[in-house]
């Protein structure tokens, strides 16, 4: 709060003290009183007004500079209350109450939308697991059953228990922290489990497969990262043109290990490169494969960056799309030094 800003806040008591002032003089006047009496009383009136209103402007600049500082220094700005004290004048109080009971009531909305939020994920949750039980059962019966018609069956299944581990994910992708466990991996690993995990839909539809210089240490949750890549190597599949190649490759810097996993699929226009990683945005490619829903690399920038990893997409129509992931190295030695 600036002083002038203070002033011109008081500008009708300055008028009404001005006003009473000068009566009072008139009426000391009228009364015969000395000149110099009626000055010294006069000069005491506005020495006190100025001391009142220098006090009023200090309790007040400090309260309210205290606010500003708060509020700008704060990254959750409705934590303002809690961290500010209760003034000594009643304005301030009165304003502090209200912050307090609107936060307390902001904080039990919350709350409630907490909890519904809560039991809306565990009742996912329980269905997810439950669903993948009869999921086992087809396949076991396709398994025994081999034709044509059960193979196709088989096929669909795959994509039912994909969508469903996408719908896992996404029900956790808010409060994964303590679902995630972060350790030294290989590379090649990682890429092989998620190759095996999808051999079925790639051998289906011919997809060849390369591999180069991925025996490389990184660290990452190997549940996750396998969910990622299965993610993009599904993706590769989806927007594929006839002769899908899938190349996996990695380089070593001396600060970080980055993977490529690179396709000669139909690409992604520069329009919409920008905006793969929103959640629900389907591009170009989605209005013409009526399949896409515009979560999975939502959830794989989302993953990525819940384990510290960087994922970025390169693409050309009608060349092909690259995704890099970077696995970074200083978190590699802080975690062996630990």
């Amino acid at each position: 709060m600036r002083i002038i800003e203070f002033l011109k806040d008081k500008g009708m008591f300055f008028i009404i003290v001005l006003l009473i002032t000068i009566f009072e003089s008139i009426i000391l006047w009228a009364f015969n009183l000395n000149i110099y009496i009626i000055i010294v009383i006069v000069t005491i009136n506005i020495l006190g007004m100025i001391f009142s209103l220098t006090f009023e402007y200090i309790r007040k600049w400090r309260f309210y500079n205290d606010i500003d500082t708060s509020i700008r220094s704060l990254d959750k700005k409705y934590l303002l209350s809690e961290i500010i004290s209760r003034p000594s004048f009643i304005e301030g109080q009165i304003f502090y109450d209200a912050l307090k009971f609107s936060n307390k009531s902001m904080n039990d909305e919350i709350l409630k939308h907490e909890i519904l939020s809560q039991e809306y994920k565990e009742y996912i949750e329980t269905w997810v697991h439950e669903v993948k039980t009869p999921l086992a059962s087809s396949r076991l019966i396709i398994e025994n059953n081999k034709n044509e018609i059960t193979l196709n069956l088989l096929e669909e299944i795959e994509k039912i228990d994909g969508y469903i581990e996408q719908a896992l994910y996404y029900s956790k992708v808010n409060n994964l922290e303590s679902d995630y466990i972060i350790k030294k991996t290989n590379l090649e690993y990682i890429v092989n489990e998620a190759i095996k995990k999808h051999s079925k839909t790639l051998i289906q539809n011919n997809v060849k497969i390369s591999k180069r210089n991925l025996d490389i240490i990184v660290l990452a949750d190997i549940k996750w990262i396998k969910f990622v890549l299965g993610q993009i190597i599904e993706n590769s599949i989806k927007y594929r043109k006839e002769n899908l190649d899938l190349d996996f490759s990695a380089e070593e810097w001396d600060n970080k290990v980055v993977l490529y996993i690179k396709d000669n699929g139909i690409g992604i226009s520069d329009k919409d490169i920008g905006k793969v990683f929103d959640k629900g945005f389907t591009g170009e490619n989605g209005r013409r494969f009526k399949k896409s829903t515009g979560i999975g690399l939502y959830l794989c920038n989302k993953l990525c960056d819940k384990m510290g990893l960087e994922i970025n997409i390169q693409s050309n129509i009608d060349i092909g799309t690259t995704v890099n992931i970077t696995f970074p190295k200083n978190r590699m030695i802080n975690f062996e030094e630990s």
